[in-house]
Order: structure tokens, then C-alpha cells, then sequence
């Protein structure tokens, strides 16, 4: 069975030509050619079958044959706000894990407690375009820039919203278990702390702001493994 090669145009019908990066792609790595079908794929839902026309050194121009619409793969939002690790590696992997699994929105919040303070997400947004790809998502997750955690929370959020944390004092259920009690097609926004947790007061603010408490289950996570965890429940409860 022949390959079918993916290749990501924000703009697809608006445009003729692939952007650099996937240019580069298809004549360094895949030796592309004038004549040869591809797939186009806009991150917003839609793939097309398209021809390339013209493949030159710096350029690479197609045609558009079909526009092929998906269904979505889940119903509703799901939005996953995390603080960013201290090792940018491991929230590098979990972008990549949570894009092929099934997420809507990753936001990351600057914490109390935080260890990274700054964060670019032109890197990050490229991760999420592989993932799209390789996973034939058609739809790419928007990334957030980074932002206090006080800022992100007077935005307005439709839909169930919960934090998880550690603290026993404060009484938890089980994410899992809450998700599953959700309509489906309910907007669905899951908060994770850095390594150091959230402190107590940021607890008690976003449960001021109708975030539910919660935990992840019995063992401690690592922040990534905690976002990564929290997009599984999110589609296994869909």
C-alpha cells in the first residue's frame, strides 16, 4: 500500500504553495516530485487531496484535487492548563503525547511555585504539528502563551473546571470519576501545578473561581505524567 504523505497548511485553499518547512520535507526527505499526491491538512478539520505541481529547490507548488472534511473524534472542549517543568524537555514530550492522544487547548500557567518562569511556544507549536501529523489528527491543539496563574483565572470558562493538587486537607475526588458524571459535549478545563504542587492559597483561589478539587489517584505524579494522565481521563470518560 502506497504511503500517504501529511502535510501541514494553515490556509490550504487560500494558498498554492507549501510553507518552507514542509517544502524542505517533501524534496530533502521524501524526494518529491511534480505529479505526486499528497495530503494537506489545515489543523482546523480539513484534509485535501492535492497534486504537487511544481517542486523546485526552495518551492513547492500544488494543486488542489478534494476537499475531504472529518468528523471529530470527541465532542466538546478539552482544555488542559499545566505549569510548565523546570526540564523543558519533559513538557516538550508531554505537548507530543497529549497532541497525538486528543486535546483541544494547552494553556501553561506561571505558579506560586513554578520553576520555570518563561516559556516560547514557537518550539513547542512545532512539536504539536508533528504530533498532528503523525497521528492524523485534523485538528491541531491551540497553544497558549504562558501566563500567571491569577491572570488565567478571570478569564471567563464555560463548562466543568477542576484543579488537581495533594493536599489532604482538602477534601478530593477522583478526576476519573467526575469526568464520567460530565455530558460529553461539555467544555472541560483540567488544572496542574509545577513539581512543587500549587500552594495552598492558589488552591483555595481557583476553588473560589469554581474549580472543582480533585486528584489523579493514589500514586504522586510528575508534572508531565500529571497533564498526560489528566488528557487520558479527559478522552476515556468521553
Amino acid at each position: 500500500m502506497k504511503e500517504v504523505r501529511y502535510f501541514y497548511v494553515p490556509d490550504a485553499q487560500q494558498q498554492t504553495e507549501l510553507p518552507p518547512d514542509e517544502a524542505m520535507h517533501a524534496m530533502r526527505v521524501l524526494r518529491l516530485k511534480g505529479g505526486d499526491e499528497m495530503f494537506l491538512m489545515d489543523g482546523k478539520g480539513n484534509y485535501y487531496k492535492a497534486e504537487l505541481t511544481i517542486a523546485a529547490t526552495h518551492h513547492c507548488y500544488y494543486e488542489i484535487k478534494e476537499c475531504i472534511p472529518q468528523e471529530p473524534q470527541w465532542k466538546g472542549h478539552r482544555h488542559l492548563a499545566i505549569a510548565p517543568t523546570k526540564m523543558l524537555d519533559r513538557i516538550e514530550w508531554m505537548t507530543e503525547k497529549a497532541t497525538e492522544i486528543g486535546v483541544d487547548e494547552i494553556s501553561f500557567v506561571n505558579c506560586q511555585f513554578s520553576e520555570r518562569r518563561l516559556l516560547k511556544t514557537t518550539r513547542l507549536e512545532k512539536i504539536a504539528i508533528s504530533a498532528m501529523k503523525q497521528s492524523h489528527k485534523a485538528w491541531k491543539p491551540v497553544l497558549n502563551e504562558m501566563e500567571l496563574l491569577k491572570r488565567f483565572l478571570e478569564l471567563p470558562r464555560n463548562g466543568k473546571k477542576y484543579i488537581a493538587h495533594c493536599y489532604n486537607e482538602i477534601p478530593r475526588t477522583y478526576l476519573f470519576d467526575e469526568l464520567q458524571k460530565n455530558d460529553d459535549e461539555e467544555e472541560v478545563t483540567v488544572l496542574i501545578g509545577p513539581e512543587g504542587d500549587f500552594s495552598l492559597e492558589e488552591v483555595k483561589d481557583c476553588m473560589e473561581k469554581g474549580y472543582q478539587s480533585v486528584h489523579l489517584g493514589e500514586s504522586r505524579l510528575r508534572t508531565e505524567t500529571a497533564g498526560l494522565a489528566a488528557v487520558m481521563m479527559m478522552q476515556l470518560a468521553k
